[in-house]
């Protein structure tokens, strides 16, 4: 793609599409990305400046490789990639970031999954430098759309200088976080992963680095969800909030939800490497 409107052009509609994103573009109006769509970025520092993606009413995506940097809020959804009733997603291996120095509303979120999406792997990204940096769901009030919805999992990933949301969780259930790296320099308020409104969250496997509290049941006015701690390392950190028992549709092996035209050849090497069940709806 040689600039972002080419690359808006290339991701618009539902054919299935492979998508290389060579370069770096600066742009100012979030891109609406279709369903059957892969975007690979190519080399180290391809993706987007001041401006995201958004997946809204599709399925069947997968983002990877992709840099996406200083999206200010009020540009589309404010978010690097931002997920709206959209199905068998795939984040994989991105750079997301902004900065903590323009105030905690200057940038929204890096990587929000919203409106009863579902289906959802993030792994092996970075996310950092940030204020509030992924959500499951935006409101308290939104359960109708949400419950028996918003099934997520958060894998190797590290969240860096992330203040918050690491992730913030409502409703969604099971939402499993494993084997990430949350640290993060704030040396006022921050938390880690937060479980409310009912949510299901497991916690298990992951690395705490200077957290004062590195899981919240319950977040500002949000009522508490579960969150079910196991196998984590706290270092300099403080003790974990807990709540409930294991989210319900817990397996002896995580769940990755591929997208259904995941090339199979990837899907049996995520099997054999990562021991993880491939699910393809």
């Amino acid at each position: 793609m040689s600039g972002p409107t080419a690359l808006a052009d290339a991701v618009e509609g539902d054919v299935a599409t492979t998508v290389r994103v060579n370069g770096n573009f600066t742009c100012s109006t979030e891109i609406r990305v279709g369903s059957n769509k892969t975007l690979i970025g190519v080399g180290a520092g391809s993706g987007l400046t001041g401006c995201g993606l958004n997946l809204r009413d599709a399925h069947n995506i997968v983002v990877r490789n992709l840099k996406i940097a200083k999206v200010r809020a009020g540009v589309g959804n404010g978010d690097a990639i931002h997920l709206d009733n959209s199905t068998n997603v795939w984040i994989d291996h991105n750079d997301l970031s902004s900065d903590t120095t323009s105030g905690t509303d200057y940038h929204d979120g890096l990587l929000d999954v919203t409106h009863g999406s579902n289906f959802v792997t993030v792994s092996w990204n970075r996310l950092h430098d940030h204020v509030k940096c992924s959500l499951v769901e935006h409101s308290d009030s939104n359960s109708g759309e949400d419950t028996g919805k918003l099934k997520v999992t958060y894998h190797h990933n590290a969240f860096s200088n992330c203040f918050q949301r690491n992730p913030r969780v409502r409703f969604g259930n099971p939402v499993h976080v494993f084997n990430n790296y949350v640290n993060t320099a704030n040396p006022s308020y921050s938390y880690g992963i937060a479980t409310t409104c009912g949510a299901g969250v497991l916690v298990e496997g992951n690395s705490f680095e200077n957290m004062t509290d590195p899981t919240h049941v319950g977040e500002g006015s949000s009522p508490a969800g579960n969150l079910v701690e196991r196998n984590n390392l706290y270092v300099n950190s403080g003790a974990p909030q807990t709540a409930g028992i294991p989210p319900r549709g817990r397996r002896s092996r995580p769940i990755i939800a591929l997208p259904v035209r995941a090339d199979p050849v990837t899907i049996a090497f995520m099997i054999e490497r990562k021991g993880v069940t491939a699910l393809a709806r």
